[in-house]
C-alpha cells in the first residue's frame, strides 16, 4: 500500500468510531425513555420490580466473582462454577432441612441457617481447590482449550452428584426467611431481599479487604500479574492459585444457600442456567474485575427483573433473549466490558 493509499483509508476509523458512539447514545436514550415510560405507568410496581431485580443481580454477582476470580489469575473460564454453585444449594437444603430439621422461620433456624452457610462455603471452598488440584494444576502449561474442556467436564461431574443428591425433579423446600417484609411508604422490602443484602454485601467487603491488605490477597495479585517472577521471589504460585479457587467456591456456596432460600427450590439442572447469566454479567462487567463483576450481576438481575416485572416488558418467555441480546451490544460497543481495560497486544 503507497503513503497515499494508506492517508485516504486513515479517516474511516474515525468515521466508523463517530457512528458508533452515535448509535450507542441513541440506544442508551431509548433505553432511558423506555424506563421512565415504565415508571411513569407504575411508579410502585416499578420500585418492587426493581428491589426484585437487585435481590436476584446480588446472586448473580456473588457467581460471577467466582469466574473473575479464576479467570483473573490464570485466564481460565472454569464452566464448572455454575454447577458448584447448583451443589451449594442442594446441600444447604439437605443440612438445612433434612439434618437439622430448619423448616420454619424462628430464631433456632436463624442461627442454623447462618452455620449451614460456613460449613456449605467451606465444602464448597474445598471441592472447588481440590478440583485445582487434580485436575486444572496438572494443564496449567497445556494449551487453554484443555484446561475448558476439563472444566466442562467438571461440570457434568458436579451436575452428576446434584443428580444423585436431589433426584432428577425440582425439589421445594421450607423456607425459613419470612414471606413479608419492611413497608416504607407505598414500597415493601421483601425480607428476603435484606437477608441476601446482609450476607451479600459483608462477604464482598471480606473478599476485598482479602485481595488488597492481606499477605494472601498480594500474593494472589502476583501470580495474577506475572506467575514466573512471583515464583522468584519466594511465592507459592499453586498456594495462591489453590486459594483463589476456595475463595471462588466459597462465594458460590454461599449463594447456592441464597437460592434455595429466596426461591425455595432446587434442581440439578439450575447451575446451568444461573451459571451461564451470572458468567454474562462477569463478561458484562468486565472479566477480571472483581468490582466490575458484582456491578454485571447487578445490572443483569435488573435487566431480567425490568423485563419479566413491568408493564411495558417483554415478559419471561423473552427474558434470557433480552439479556443476551444487552451482552451482544455491549461487547459491540465495549468489548472490554464496563470496568474492564481494553487489552493492547504488541507484535
Amino acid at each position: 500500500m503507497t503513503h497515499v493509499e494508506a492517508a485516504e483509508s486513515r479517516p474511516a476509523r474515525p468515521l466508523q468510531a463517530r457512528v458508533r458512539r452515535c448509535v450507542g447514545l441513541a440506544l442508551i436514550l431509548g433505553l432511558a425513555a423506555w424506563l421512565v415510560w415504565n415508571f411513569t405507568s407504575g411508579p410502585r410496581q416499578f420500585a418492587d420490580v426493581a428491589l426484585a431485580g437487585l435481590s436476584v443481580g446480588a446472586l448473580y454477582g456473588l457467581i460471577a466473582l467466582g469466574y473473575t476470580l479464576v479467570y483473573g489469575i490464570i485466564g481460565l473460564i472454569n464452566f464448572a462454577h455454575g454447577d458448584l454453585f447448583m451443589l451449594g444449594s442442594v446441600f444447604s437444603s439437605i443440612l438445612l432441612v433434612d439434618w437439622l430439621g430448619a423448616d420454619s422461620a424462628g430464631p433456632r433456624s436463624w442461627v442454623l441457617m447462618f452455620l449451614v452457610l460456613g460449613v456449605v462455603m467451606a465444602a464448597c471452598a474445598g471441592i472447588n481447590a481440590a478440583s485445582e488440584l487434580v485436575a486444572y494444576r496438572r494443564l496449567r502449561r497445556a494449551p487453554k482449550l484443555a484446561s475448558l474442556i476439563t472444566s466442562v467436564g467438571l461440570s457434568f461431574c458436579f451436575r452428576w452428584l446434584g443428580l444423585q443428591l436431589n433426584g432428577s425433579g425440582q425439589r421445594v423446600w421450607p423456607t425459613i426467611i419470612p414471606s413479608g417484609g419492611i413497608s416504607l411508604g407505598s414500597v415493601t422490602i421483601g425480607y428476603s431481599t435484606i437477608v441476601v443484602t446482609g450476607v451479600t454485601v459483608p462477604l464482598l467487603l471480606a473478599l476485598t479487604y482479602i485481595v488488597q491488605h492481606t499477605r494472601q490477597g498480594k500474593a494472589m495479585r502476583a501470580a495474577s500479574q506475572d506467575p514466573e517472577s512471583a515464583l522468584l521471589m519466594g511465592i507459592n504460585v499453586d498456594r495462591a492459585i489453590a486459594f483463589t479457587f476456595a475463595l471462588g467456591g466459597a462465594l458460590a456456596g454461599a449463594a447456592g444457600l441464597l437460592y434455595m432460600e429466596t426461591l425455595g427450590d432446587t434442581n440439578f439442572t439450575a447451575g446451568a442456567q444461573f451459571g451461564l447469566i451470572a458468567f454474562t454479567g462477569a463478561v458484562l462487567g468486565g472479566v477480571g474485575n472483581l468490582l466490575g463483576a458484582v456491578i454485571g450481576g447487578y445490572v443483569i438481575g435488573l435487566i431480567q427483573a425490568f423485563n419479566d416485572g413491568l408493564p411495558h416488558g417483554f415478559g419471561q418467555e423473552w427474558s434470557q433473549s433480552v439479556v443476551f441480546v444487552v451482552l451482544i451490544l455491549l461487547l459491540v460497543f465495549k468489548p472490554e466490558g464496563i470496568l474492564g481495560k481494553r487489552a493492547v497486544e504488541n507484535v
